[in-house]
C-alpha cells in the first residue's frame, strides 16, 4: 500500500491553525481506529517504541524465595545450569558449607531437597500436563502421550508479567518516515504489518488482538537420530523482536512435545499411513490449541501487568517451519503432489489459481467411496485429515504459514542448488580451480560475526549458519577462476549467485520501507529472469518457488525474522544437551520439559534478583559501566564524540623512533612533516584556532601515543539504529598482522581506505585523533562489462608512499575489501557482509 503524500496529511487542518511542517526524518504513527488514538509525529530522536513508565520499587523484595536464602538460590541456580549430577550437586553443596561467610546463612543439604525447591518456585508458571491422544488405524485405536502447556495459560502468565508489560503493543500501528517529500511507509514488526491490522479490523472494536507464532519441528537428541524430539516453540508477535526472539522472559518458550509416530514397515509409504501420522499430528496439537479456540470466538477479559483490562483476542498470525513440516500444517502431498505449494495451492503450471483446502475436503467427503474421494483430493495434493487450524476463528493457515529464509535459501536454494552447481563448475575446470577457489576464500579478510574458512569445496557443512556465509562470500572467491571466456555457463551462474545474494540481503532487513521492497521485488525478477536456462537444471522445485511468497509476506507480517526458523531451530541445542545431561534416557519427554521449566523459572527468578539489585543500588551509590565492556582489556582513550573510540594505546613514543622502527615501510618517510601539513590546513578547516595564531611546527622528539583498536558507532542505513565495528590497527593480533580497512567521509563522495597507524596527539589545548591511512581511490574510470555483471564496486590503490592523515571522526564505518588476483592494487568492496554496506555501496553505484 502506498503512503499518504503530504496533501493527504494536511487535508483536514484548520487554516487558521498552521501545524508545522515535517522535518526530515520526522516519523508518523497511523494508529487502527479502534484504539482510538489519533495519529502522531515525532521527530526521529524522540521516537520511542516501549511506553514510559515511572521507577517503581520491585515487585519482590526476597525474590530467592522458595529458597530459604539468597545464597541457596545462587547455589542452586549454578547447579541447574551447569546440569550437575546428584552427586556433584552435594558434593558442591559440602564445600559452600565449609566456606560460608558468617554474615549470610547457607541452609541447602542435598540434591534431594534442591530438586524439591525447584519444583515449589517453578510453581509459578503455567506447568506442562500429558493427555492421551487417541487415532483410530486400520481398526485399531493407536494412543500416544501428548505433552503440553494449555497455550491460553501460558499467554497468560506471559501477561499478568509486570517486566513486560511496557513493551506489549495490542493496537495495530502503520509508521511512516519523512523523507523530505513524503512520508514512506516502512514496516519491522507484525503490528505494523497488514496482517495484524486486518485482524484487528474483524474483531469487536474494544477487542484486542494477542497474536501467536507457532513453530514445530523434529530434532535429533543422540548421535545416530534414534531418540528424537519434536517440540513446539511459542512467541507472542505482540513482544518486540529483541524480547521474542530473546531467551529471557517474554522469550521462546517450548509449550507442547509431539508424539512421534514409529514407521512401520508393512505400511510405511501408503497414503493411508501418512494420513494417519497426520492425523496424529493435528489431534495432538489439538490438545495445545483446545484453551484458546473457544475463547477465539468470545474474547476474554484481563487484567494485564500494567494494571489495564483488556478484551483479548487469540489468533495465530505466523507458523514458523520448513517445507517439510509446512506440508503437515497445511496438509498437502508435498514434492510429489500436485500442488507442492502450502501457501497458495497452486498447480505448477497455473500459479495464479488459488484453492481453499477446507472446502475441498468437505466436497471430497461427500463422494460416495472411498475412491472417489480420494481421486479428488490428491487432483488438488490435500489429504483426509480434519486441519487443527480450522477450529480458531479467523485463522487461514495458509496465510499464516511463512517465508522461512533460513531453510529457503541457506539451507536449500544456495545449499542443495546453487552452491553444488558452482562446486560442480569448479570441479570441471580441474584440480588447480579447486586449489585456487579454497586458496581464495582463505586469503579472504575476517571480520566479526563471518565465518573463515581454509576449505570449502567438497566440504560437507550442515550448519546454514555457515551456507550464509559461503553464500556471502562466492563471488569474490570465484571471480577469477569462472571467467566468462573458460566457462560460460559457470559464468553465468556466477551471474545469477549474485542475483540471489540480492536478494538474499533484501530479504534480511530489519526494517523494510516501500522503496526497499519495490528494489526487492526487482531483485526477485531478475533473480527468476536468469536462472532458467542456468546449466539446462530444472529449477521448478517448491524452495525456488517460496520466493515468490517473499515480499508478499513482509507486507503481511512484518520483516523475515519475525517468522525465521533459525530462533526456534537454535533452541534444539539446549533441549539436546539436557537429554544428554539430565536424563537417564527413559521417558525423556517428562524429564527434559521438567527441566526446561525450572530453567524458565531460574530466568525468571534471576530477572527479579537483578532487578532486585539494580534498584538497591541507585538507592544507595550511582554506578558507571565501563565504556568498553565487551572488551574490557582495551583501554579507550577519552574523547568528546561516541562516533569513534580509540582503545589499546601502546605509550608515548617520539616521531624521530616512530619513523625509525618503521624505516622500511614507504607509508611512514616524512611522517612529521606531513603531519605538520596536514594539521596546518586541518585547523583552519575546521574552525580550530592554531596556538598562538602560529603554525604548527611539530619538533622530532614531540610524542604522540599509538593505538591499535577502533571502535567506530554509526547509524545503520537499514533500520537507523546505531551499530559498531570494532577494527583493529595490530601488527601482531592473534600471532597475524590485522590492518583494517574503512570507508571515509569527504564532502563529495566517500573513499575506501586501509588503517596504516592510529594515534593521539595534543596540539595546544587541542587533542587530537588521528590516522595515517592507505587511501583506495584511484579512478577507475566505466566500470568493465565484468563487475557490472558480478555487482563489483572496484577500488584501487594509490601508491603506498601516497598515504594520507585523517581524523578518525571521518571515518563512517568499517570495511572489508578483497583483492582482485588479476590486478594488483586492486580490491572489491566486499558489499555482501551485511545490509547497511550492501546500501552503501548501492548508493556509490548510483551516482
Amino acid at each position: 500500500m502506498a503512503s499518504p503524500g503530504l496533501q493527504s496529511h494536511f487535508d483536514n487542518a484548520n487554516p487558521e491553525v498552521q501545524e508545522p511542517l515535517p522535518q526530515l526524518d520526522d516519523i508518523k504513527v497511523d494508529y487502527h481506529p479502534h484504539s482510538q488514538i489519533p495519529s502522531t509525529i515525532h521527530h526521529f530522536a524522540d521516537f520511542s517504541r516501549t511506553r514510559p513508565t515511572e521507577a517503581s520499587v520491585p515487585r519482590n523484595h526476597t525474590p530467592w524465595e522458595p529458597f530459604r536464602t539468597r545464597l541457596d538460590f545462587e547455589v542452586a541456580e549454578i547447579a541447574l545450569e551447569a546440569a550437575l549430577t546428584a552427586e556433584q550437586t552435594n558434593r558442591l553443596l559440602s564445600l559452600v558449607h565449609r566456606s560460608a561467610r558468617r554474615d549470610e546463612t547457607f541452609t541447602l543439604r542435598n540434591h534431594d531437597e534442591v530438586r524439591e525447591l525447584w519444583s515449589t518456585a517453578s510453581q509459578r508458571f503455567t506447568p506442562f500436563q500429558v493427555d492421551v491422544v487417541s487415532v483410530p488405524y486400520q481398526n485399531k485405536v493407536h494412543e500416544f502421550d501428548m505433552h503440553y502447556r494449555p497455550l491460553w495459560d501460558w499467554a497468560l502468565d506471559m501477561l499478568r508479567d509486570r517486566r513486560l508489560a511496557p513493551h506489549f503493543v495490542f493496537d495495530a500501528q502503520r509508521l511512516y518516515k519523512f523523507n523530505g517529500t513524503r512520508f514512506v511507509r516502512f514496516i519491522d514488526e507484525p503490528w505494523t504489518a497488514d496482517a495484524f491490522w486486518d485482524a484487528q479490523s474483524r474483531l469487536p472494536p474494544e477487542a484486542k488482538p494477542l497474536a501467536f507464532i507457532l513453530y514445530a519441528d523434529k530434532a535429533k537428541l543422540s548421535s545416530f537420530g534414534a531418540q528424537k524430539a519434536y517440540p513446539i516453540v511459542c512467541r507472542i508477535a505482540n513482544l518486540p523482536v529483541e524480547i521474542r526472539n530473546g531467551t529471557g522472559i517474554g522469550g521462546g518458550r517450548i509449550v507442547g512435545w509431539l508424539p512421534i509416530v514409529s514407521e512401520d514397515s508393512e505400511h510405511a509409504g501408503k497414503s493411508s499411513f501418512v494420513d494417519f501420522k497426520n492425523a496424529v499430528w493435528h489431534e495432538s496439537f489439538l490438545k495445545l490449541l483446545e484453551s484458546v479456540i473457544q475463547i477465539s470466538r468470545t474474547g476474554y477479559w484481563f487484567e494485564c501487568g500494567d494494571a489495564i483490562r483488556r478484551l483479548l483476542w487469540p489468533l495465530i498470525l505466523i507458523l514458523s517451519a520448513d517445507y517439510e513440516e509446512q506440508c503437515i500444517m497445511a496438509l498437502i502431498r508435498g514434492l510429489k503432489g500436485k500442488f507442492p505449494c502450502p501457501i497458495c495451492l497452486v498447480p505448477r503450471d497455473e500459479q495464479s489459481v488459488f484453492a481453499e483446502s477446507e472446502e475441498t475436503l468437505r466436497l471430497a467427503r461427500a463422494k460416495k467411496s472411498k475412491k472417489e474421494r480420494e481421486k479428488l483430493l490428491k487432483t488438488y495434493s490435500l489429504r483426509d485429515v480434519e486441519n487443527v487450524f480450522w477450529r480458531m476463528l479467523f485463522a487461514d493457515i495458509h496465510r499464516a504459514l511463512s517465508f522461512d529464509r533460513m531453510h529457503v535459501y541457506h539451507g536449500g536454494l544456495w545449499r542443495h542448488h546453487l552452491w553444488r552447481e558452482l562446486q560442480f563448475w569448479i570441479l570441471e575446470l580441474g584440480r588447480e580451480a579447486v586449489v585456487q577457489m579454497d586458496a581464495n576464500y582463505d586469503a579472504l579478510p575476517r571480520w566479526s560475526n563471518l565465518t573463515h574458512f581454509s576449505k570449502v569445496v567438497g566440504v560437507d557443512f550442515n550448519d546454514s549458519s555457515h551456507h550464509e556465509d559461503i553464500s556471502k562470500m562466492a563471488i569474490f572467491a570465484a571471480q577469477r577462476i569462472l571467467r566468462r571466456s573458460q566457462s560460460k555457463l559457470g559464468y553465468l551462474l556466477l551471474r545469477c549467485i549474485r542475483h540471489y545474494i540480492d536478494l538474499d540481503i533484501y530479504a534480511g532487513f530489519e526494517v523494510h520501507t516501500e522503496d526497499s521492497i519495490v528494489a526487492g521485488r526487482q531483485a526477485l525478477r531478475d533473480f527468476s529472469v536468469l536462472m532458467d536456462p542456468v546449466t539446462g537444471k530444472d529449477w521448478n522445485f517448491p524452495k525456488k518457488h517460496a520466493s515468490s511468497h517473499l515480499f508478499d509476506d513482509i507486507l503481511a507480517k512484518g520483516v523475515t525474522r519475525n517468522y525465521n526458523t533459525k530462533p526456534n531451530e537454535n533452541m534444539h541445542g539446549p533441549v539436546r544437551d539436557i537429554y544428554h545431561n539430565r536424563t537417564n534416557f527413559k521417558d525423556v519427554a517428562t524429564q527434559i520439559l521438567r527441566y526446561d521449566h525450572w530453567l524458565l523459572t531460574l530466568t525468571s527468578m534471576r530477572s527479579e534478583l537483578d532487578e532486585l539489585d539494580e534498584y538497591n543500588r541507585n538507592a544507595n551509590l550511582p554506578t558507571t559501566e565501563d565504556a568498553d565492556t565487551e572488551n574490557p582489556a582495551i583501554s579507550v582513550a577519552p574523547a568528546p564524540f561516541t562516533h569513534v573510540k580509540l582503545g589499546s594505546a601502546q605509550g608515548d613514543i617520539s616521531f624521530a623512533s616512530l619513523e625509525q622502527s618503521h624505516a622500511d615501510d614507504r607509508a611512514f618517510i616524512g611522517f612529521r612533516i606531513k603531519l605538520n601539513g596536514f594539521l596546518n590546513t586541518f585547523f583552519p578547516t575546521n574552525n580550530i584556532p592554531l596556538p598562538d595564531g602560529k603554525r604548527i611546527h611539530l619538533q622530532a622528539d614531540n610524542k604522540i601515543i599509538g593505538y591499535k583498536y577502533l571502535q567506530v558507532n554509526y547509524e545503520s542505513m537499514v533500520n537507523w539504529r546505531q551499530c559498531k565495528d570494532l577494527l583493529r590497527c595490530n601488527p601482531e593480533f592473534f600471532g597475524f598482522p590485522r590492518y583494517d580497512c574503512v570507508m571515509v567521509q569527504t564532502d563529495n563522495q566517500p573513499f575506501f581506505a586501509r588503517l596504516i597507524f592510529m594515534f593521539g596527539c595534543s596540539i595546544g589545548e587541542t587533542n587530537l585523533s588521528l590516522a595515517l591511512i592507505h587511501p583506495y581511490d584511484v579512478g577507475i574510470g566505466v566500470r568493465s562489462k565484468h563487475d557490472v555483471d558480478l555487482g563489483l564496486w572496484r577500488v584501487r590503490a594509490k601508491p603506498r608512499s601516497s598515504p594520507e592523515f585523517i581524523s578518525v571522526r571521518s571515518i563512517i564505518r568499517g570495511a572489508v575489501l578483497a583483492s582482485d588476483p588479476g590486478r594488483q592494487g586492486d580490491y572489491f568492496v566486499i558489499d555482501t557482509v551485511d545490509a547497511d554496506m550492501f546500501l552503501r555501496v548501492k548508493a556509490l553505484q548510483v551516482v
